[in-house]
């Protein structure tokens, strides 16, 4: 043998080292790889019900909510009829209200005046 074959011999056998020396981390990064893999599983595994609960809450509150709309868009015409009627009862009642209340403040005023000039006078206690 020569000094080049001796030479290639231990550049093999350190490679081979080497590659041996490097395969350790490679096979422990690919356990790594396997759990992460069944951590994933795992995770869409548990997700996938919650995403199915989400979507049926979701829609039973879209349902909800269209029928607290009706609600207040019932309450809100009841509201309007409700004004409409108190401004209806305002100008029936109201206006011969006013009048009656003026004609009597009238009529007590003169009463009160045609009673001061008749030389009554009120006593004093």
């Amino acid at each position: 043998m020569s000094g080049g074959d001796i030479a290639g011999l231990i550049a093999a056998g350190v490679f081979a080292v080497l590659v041996a020396l490097l395969a350790v981390p490679v096979w422990k990064l690919g356990k790594v790889f396997d759990e992460l893999r069944g951590a994933i599983r795992t995770l869409s595994d548990g997700t996938t019900p919650l995403i199915d609960e989400v979507t049926t809450t979701v829609s039973t509150t879209n349902a909800q909510l269209q029928k607290v709309d009706g609600i207040s868009s019932n309450v809100s015409d009841a509201s309007a009829n409700i004004s409409a009627l108190s401004s209806l009862v305002a100008a029936t009642v109201g206006q011969p209200l006013i009048k009656v209340s003026a004609f009597t403040y009238g009529v007590r005023s003169a009463l009160a005046a045609s009673g001061k000039g008749t030389g009554r006078r009120r006593r004093s206690r």
